[in-house]
């Protein structure tokens, strides 16, 4: 037996994977590059939106002179 057979097979399953890709690439449905353009630019404003996200902010503080809860 060809102790290559399994190289062969797998190199022509490659070759096969690859035209199958480039085929579905070539026949597959054409995006308008309006479409496109809004879709990035909505992922884009999306993750804008999630990197400017503050934590919430305190409640106001009670104005005290040097730290002290009397007040004096």
């Amino acid at each position: 037996m060809n102790p290559y057979v399994n190289e062969d097979v797998a190199w022509q399953r490659l070759k096969d994977m690859q035209l199958e890709a480039e085929n579905r690439r070539l026949t597959g449905r054409k995006e308008p590059w309006l479409a496109r353009v809004r879709r990035v630019a909505t992922r884009a404003w999306f993750l804008a939106g999630l990197g400017s996200q503050r934590p919430p902010r305190r409640g106001p503080r009670t104005a005290t002179k040097w730290g002290s809860s009397t007040g004096r």
